[in-house]
């Protein structure tokens, strides 16, 4: 039997577009965490991505390809802090 070396996949590009605060669509999604009308949680190619705002929607969630639209009015977009380096209280209290 050959030996044969496992390599992860590649992970998708992510890319967002956004029209007007009103329409979202993104690629590179790998899963919806959470959503309701205030807030969609993303989890990302990238990492996690919280999208805020008010009458938000998923529209459209295709999986096999990380596509994502997203409609309401978009307040903000934050990208949780990456693991292993810590928020500010975490490298104060070091």
């Amino acid at each position: 039997m050959a030996y044969e070396e496992k390599t992860a996949a590649p992970r998708p590009p992510h890319r967002l577009t956004m029209d007007g605060r009103r329409d979202l669509w993104m690629n590179g999604v790998e899963e919806v965490v959470s959503f309701d009308e205030g807030e969609v949680a993303v989890q990302t190619s990238q990492g996690l991505l919280y999208v805020r705002g008010s009458a938000l929607k998923v529209d459209k969630l295709e999986k096999t390809s990380g596509e994502l639209n997203i409609s309401g009015q978009v307040s903000s977009l934050e990208y949780e802090e990456v693991q292993g380096r810590g928020g500010f209280w975490s490298r104060l209290l070091k």
